[in-house]
């Protein structure tokens, strides 16, 4: 299979991007939270690493009922984190680095205590009433993704909500123009204020047929992935058509929670009728380290996504699943990892902390925040081995058990650590091979993927080799070059001699 993906102007097709979970990325007033003024201060880590864009979870005012995601006032900043004057501050100071911000905004659902909910559970006759969705009964069998009913009663109105996600989480109505036309407000709020895109959470859950059951699946997942409806589409367009009104190419970046890649490539739009610039791909998340499933999510990636002529963006973590050294079981399957990430066709998507190794935290009942538990992948950055590892005031999560070797300081010591495997390779990215090749699987043996990568005129072309079994033997042919290893070992002829969870990026010298 041979993939040339199209290409443009657009700045998100040739950056890697930083997730930062900023309660858990550094402190600047040492009270044991990360904030704005931290991030500022640390920035220089990312830019260092290469990358050009940063994604950071939500910022805004929330009581925190899900870590954000619960969105008070979608035009400020939550105290926790600082304020607009500190927010400008690091937008200046992240583009004077040349990076990228990408905010992330939550349009499916609003915190109760949003002014707007206050004002639509005070009375049925409420302004504001029909910004959220209202039933006398629950109007179809919708759960969260807790499993509990997805429709809450309301004593003071006698009514009840709907929320995909808490009570706390009340879901906007966006067959209401006005609803749209907030939202709409709210990304040129911050559009104007220099912000580069956004990251759109559940973005597919927008649209809504209330009169529509669930499947018997859905018990076990809640509602949101079986959430996919046409008037959807429309509504995104309007969004995109207001990213498109102002210059430099404001990103639109989509969770849409499905599964079948199909449906999730249908959120691009069409290059005439754009919708998502990119959408991430929960399969490869949800993956099994194993060289035969990631290679069939990749195929079905590419099968679906060609023909829109859509872009693929690739995450193998985020704040909402394990650590890919908890999940895949070393840190060398994590450096295999990273080399997959940053060879693949598409634009790479990297949580903050898995460029130094970590490992989820064991986190007690008694310091537990998230509703279903997530927290061990949220813990904090641990920036040296130092007793309080970069973190003066404390932390409001537990350090992994490991923070006092497996730390920033640490791996910049360490020519051979996980950190500079990933600079050296999102400075090969810069390669015409790897930024805009074609994709090609090459013949090898079954626990190996291996793909070459090469410019349509052939004048660069890398091979990459990732042995995810035990010790193997693949010559590829004479004349190939090491450039980047997950040993560390770069500049030799490669022997066709593979270690147990181990890979290659190869070169052919011209």
């Amino acid at each position: 299979m041979i993939i040339h993906p199209s290409r443009s102007n657009s700045w998100w097709k040739d950056a890697v991007f930083y997730q930062v979970y900023p309660r858990s990325f550094a402190d600047g007033n040492a009270d044991g939270v990360g904030d704005l003024a931290g991030l500022t201060q640390r920035l220089e880590h990312i830019s260092d690493m290469g990358v050009e864009a940063v994604w950071v979870s939500p910022i805004f005012p929330s009581p925190m009922k899900d870590g954000g995601y619960d969105v008070s006032d979608y035009c400020n900043i939550d105290p926790m984190y600082g304020d607009l004057a500190t927010f400008d501050r690091f937008l200046e100071r992240a583009h004077a680095l040349g990076l990228r911000v990408l905010l992330d905004l939550v349009p499916n659902h609003c915190s109760s205590e949003h002014p707007w909910f206050q004002d639509a559970r005070s009375s049925r006759d409420s302004a504001f009433r029909d910004w959220f969705v209202w039933r006398d009964q629950p109007a179809n069998n919708w759960t969260t993704f807790t499993g509990d009913p997805a429709w809450t009663l309301d004593e003071r109105t006698g009514q009840y909500y709907l929320h995909t996600f808490l009570p706390e989480q009340p879901d906007l109505n966006w067959a209401n123009p006005d609803v749209v036309a907030a939202i709409g407000d709210v990304l040129r709020f911050w559009f104007d204020r220099g912000v580069d895109g956004f990251r759109l959470d559940v973005i597919h859950c927008i649209g809504k047929r209330i009169d529509a059951a669930d499947p018997p699946e859905a018990a076990n997942w809640g509602h949101c992935p079986f959430n996919d409806v046409d008037e959807t589409h429309e509504l995104i367009r309007g969004l995109h058509k207001i990213a498109d009104s102002y210059p430099g190419g404001r990103a639109l970046v989509g969770e849409v929670f499905l599964f079948d890649l199909q449906r999730v490539a249908t959120y691009y739009g069409t290059p005439d009728v754009p919708e998502l610039d990119m959408v991430f791909n929960f399969p490869m998340i949800y993956s099994p380290w194993s060289a035969a499933d990631l290679r069939a999510r990749i195929d079905a990636t590419m099968s679906a996504l060609t023909p829109r002529q859509a872009w693929p963006a690739w995450a193998l973590g985020n704040h909402d699943n394990p650590r890919q050294r908890t999940r895949y079981g070393s840190l060398d399957a994590a450096r295999c990892a990273a080399v997959l990430l940053l060879t693949l066709p598409g634009t790479p998507f990297l949580y903050g902390g898995e460029e130094i190794g970590m490992s989820d935290a064991e986190v007690p009942p008694s310091r537990r925040v998230d509703p279903i538990g997530r927290d061990g992948c949220r813990a904090p950055i641990p920036w040296d081995g130092s007793s309080d590892h970069g973190w003066p005031g404390g932390t409001w999560l537990p350090m992994p058990a490991d923070a006092e070797v497996v730390n920033v300081a640490e791996a910049l010591a360490t020519p051979t650590s996980i950190l500079h495997l990933y600079r050296t390779l999102i400075r090969l990215r810069r390669r015409p091979a790897l930024r805009e090749g074609s994709f090609e699987w090459v013949d090898s043996p079954e626990n190996v993927l291996a793909y070459r990568r090469q410019t349509e005129d052939e004048a660069d072309e890398c091979m990459v080799v990732i042995n995810i079994g035990p010790e193997v033997s693949f010559p590829p042919g004479a004349g190939w070059r090491v450039c980047a290893s997950t040993s560390g070992v770069v500049g030799d002829l490669f022997t066709g001699r593979l270690s147990a969870q181990s890979a290659v990026v190869l070169e052919r010298p011209r």
